[in-house]
């Protein structure tokens, strides 16, 4: 990946990659080290054959957007062999991964204290004439555990973010539709859906749908079939008109309701007031007699733990199943005799090597023809019968009529697999001849 130095895993000059952490579309995501000041970086590497390449202009929007609070740092940009190359900010995880470890579901005090964070950085991102146009949990991290951001939500990923305002006359863009779709389908708003120019008003509403999600576990537009992806995104769109914001809220605090009729009620062009819904969710706190301490469900999960617990559960439960798969990859002998094999006499076995050299050959002790690793069982003689009384004397008349009868039986039976010789005639005979009783 580093045309630089291969071998030592240095690209951009002076950083390291370390272990990789995330892959998406985007392409790959890296733990690194800049071993100018030892400080912990993330490296996102991106195709330079991709269809539709965004590392760039994240690149570009990140510097534009440089000393925003919540949007990390950004330190290079450039090529390294096949890969576009973009160094920035290590962070923690993301919220989507958080919401899991809590088991899907966040409690009204933890969502409010999100939902004040994340109108906080998008209002910053407003100011400096971008809008996101992707919103999702995924695209929203916390800082590095130990660190004194390890509470705070930043917002990272601007491959879709666009200006929506000219930076210096603040002439807003002007209102278009039958626009492509542009962000997450489940998250997007119903203008988006309806093929309208985005603007400020579509970041908070999904936003809102994000709240929701977090409140509910799942979202009612969630889990809709069809044959395209067009279809589904229409089928989606379809749904979110047709739920009404009642349902949607249903059994959750109303400032959420209250949230969701102000957003949807914006003109394409208006100013929403941030400060206003971020009051929404201070009153939310204040009728739970609860604050904003940074106090988040996953810094309680686990017995106070914290989330970093569940995260080494997780990674020890993924080394264990791939340890577990590994070994299923042990090759099994390929021929199994089975009972039916065991007890069919003179019949050909099949050539096995035991993958476990202590354990040695099964033998057809019911037959006694033949036994497990000889390639052809060869033909051998019938065993020599000797009969004996307590007193040593050997026994003949009817015992001997008795073991003609068994040798016939035995006989018959083997015709099919051993053919006849002379020779097992003449040994027959033989030993019928010592068992029929002389006349005295």
């Amino acid at each position: 990946m580093s045309s630089t130095s291969s071998h030592s895993n240095i690209v951009g000059v002076h950083y390291r990659v370390g272990k990789k952490i995330g892959e998406g579309s985007f392409g790959m995501l890296f733990q690194g080290v800049n071993l100018v000041n030892n400080q912990p970086i993330a490296l996102k590497f991106e195709s330079r054959k991709s269809e539709v390449p965004q590392l760039r202009d994240e690149y570009l929007t990140y510097k534009l957007l440089m000393g925003v609070p919540g949007v990390p740092n950004v330190y290079y940009y450039g090529q390294e062999g096949m890969y576009n190359l973009l160094v920035m900010d290590l962070l923690g995880p993301s919220l989507e991964d958080l919401f899991d470890y809590c088991g899907r579901r966040f409690s009204p005090k933890t969502v409010a204290m999100i939902a004040k964070q994340m109108i906080t950085r998008i209002q910053y991102i407003h100011e400096r004439h971008f809008i996101y146009r992707d919103i999702k949990p995924d695209n929203f991290l916390i800082g590095v555990h130990g660190s004194k951001a390890e509470n705070v939500i930043y917002a990272v990923d601007f491959g879709m973010a666009k200006q929506y305002r000219d930076p210096k006359t603040h002439i807003h863009r002007p209102y278009n539709e039958h626009k492509s779709l542009s962000g997450t389908a489940r998250y997007m708003s119903i203008n988006t859906h309806l093929g309208r120019e985005q603007s400020r008003r579509d970041d908070l509403e999904s936003m809102g749908h994000v709240f929701m999600y977090f409140l509910r576990g799942s979202l009612p537009w969630q889990g809709l079939k069809a044959a395209t992806n067009k279809q589904k995104y229409e089928k989606i769109g379809e749904k979110k008109q047709m739920t009404p914001l009642k349902e949607l809220c249903d059994g959750f605090p109303k400032e959420f309701m209250q949230y969701m009729v102000y957003v949807r009620n914006l003109s394409y062009d208006e100013k929403p007031d941030y400060d206003y819904l971020r009051s929404l969710f201070d009153s939310l706190l204040l009728r739970l007699n609860e604050v904003d301490d940074g106090r988040f469900d996953w810094s309680l999960i686990n017995n106070g733990k914290g989330w970093q617990y569940s995260a080494v559960k997780q990674h020890a439960a993924q080394h264990r199943h791939a340890q577990e798969a590994a070994k299923q990859q042990i090759a099994v002998p390929q021929y199994t005799r089975s009972r039916q094999n065991l007890m069919q006499p003179n019949s050909k076995q099949l050539l096995v090597s035991s993958p476990y050299p202590s354990l040695q050959p099964l033998r057809n002790d019911t037959a006694r023809n033949g036994r497990l690793g000889s390639s052809t069982a060869a033909p051998q003689s019938q065993p020599q019968l000797t009969l004996t009384s307590s007193g040593g004397q050997q026994q003949y008349g009817q015992r001997g009529v008795q073991i003609e009868q068994r040798l016939r039986k035995s006989n018959d039976a083997s015709r099919t697999a051993t053919p006849k010789s002379s020779s097992k005639k003449k040994f027959h005979l033989r030993l019928l001849s010592c068992c029929v009783a002389k006349p005295k």
